[in-house]
C-alpha cells in the first residue's frame, strides 16, 4: 500500500458523513499503487501526474469516480454519469462499509483497469458539440476535473451559450481570461445568462437586478 496524504487524513477526519465509507475505499485505492493527493478539496489518486481517481462524500452517498471512467468495460454496470451530459466521468455509489467491502476485489479490478487505460495512453472519444470546444476551454478542462464535470453537466443551451461567448474573443488570452471568468459560474452549475445574485425576478434568468444591490 502507498503512503498516506497528511492532507486527506485531515479531510477524512473532518468530514461529517461516510468518514468510515471514505476510509474503506481508501484503503483499497492505496493498495493499487496510486498517489493520494488532495486537489478541489477531495482526496485524489493519480499515477504518473495524471488524475484517475476521486472520492466524494455526498449527502445521500459517497461515491469512487473515474475521471475517464467512460474507458472502463464496466461488466457489472456498476457506473453512473454524474450528469445527463457528461461524457468522461463515471462514478459508484456506496451507502455502507459492507457494499464497499463485498465489492473490493472488483473495485480493485476496475481500478486497475483505469490506471492500464493510462498508462496505454487512451483517452476518452468526445460527441462533437454544435459549437466546437476552443483549444484554451479543453486545456483547462483537461487539468481541472471538477470543472470539466460541472460543464460536462450543464445544459447543452447553457454550453452552447458558454462556447459561443468563447468562440467570440479572437485572441488567445482573451479566450482564456473569460474562461476565467466563468469558472465560478460553471462550477455552481448556473448558465452564462443565469442570475448569481439571488435577486432576479425572472429566475433562473438574470433581470439586471443586481445592478441595483452594487451601489
Amino acid at each position: 500500500m502507498n503512503s498516506t496524504n497528511p492532507k486527506v487524513d485531515d479531510h477524512i477526519a473532518q468530514a461529517k458523513k461516510w468518514q468510515a465509507e471514505l476510509t474503506a475505499l481508501r484503503r483499497i485505492v492505496l493498495d493499487c499503487d496510486l498517489t493520494e493527493e488532495l486537489k478541489w478539496g477531495q482526496p485524489c489518486y493519480t499515477y504518473a501526474g495524471a488524475n484517475i481517481i476521486i472520492l466524494g462524500g455526498f449527502k445521500e452517498h459517497c461515491r469512487l469516480m473515474f475521471i475517464n471512467g467512460s474507458l472502463l468495460k464496466d461488466p457489472k454496470d456498476l457506473l453512473q454519469k454524474p450528469g445527463e451530459h457528461t461524457q468522461a466521468g463515471r462514478f459508484i455509489p456506496f451507502t455502507s462499509v459492507k457494499e464497499i467491502t463485498a465489492l473490493k476485489p472488483l473495485l480493485k479490478d476496475y481500478i486497475l483497469e483505469a490506471v492500464a487505460a493510462e498508462k496505454a495512453g487512451m483517452k476518452p472519444v468526445y460527441k462533437s458539440a454544435p459549437e466546437p470546444f476552443p483549444e484554451e476551454l479543453e486545456t483547462k478542462l483537461d487539468k481541472d476535473p471538477a470543472l470539466a464535470e460541472a460543464f460536462a453537466a450543464l445544459t447543452p443551451g447553457r454550453q452552447r451559450a458558454y462556447l459561443l461567448h468563447f468562440n467570440a474573443a479572437k485572441q488567445s488570452a482573451t479566450r482564456t481570461s473569460r474562461i476565467e471568468a466563468c469558472k465560478s459560474r460553471i462550477l455552481c452549475g448556473k448558465g452564462l445568462q443565469d442570475c448569481i445574485c439571488g435577486h432576479s425576478k425572472k429566475m433562473p434568468a438574470c433581470d439586471g437586478s443586481h445592478k441595483l444591490f452594487a451601489k
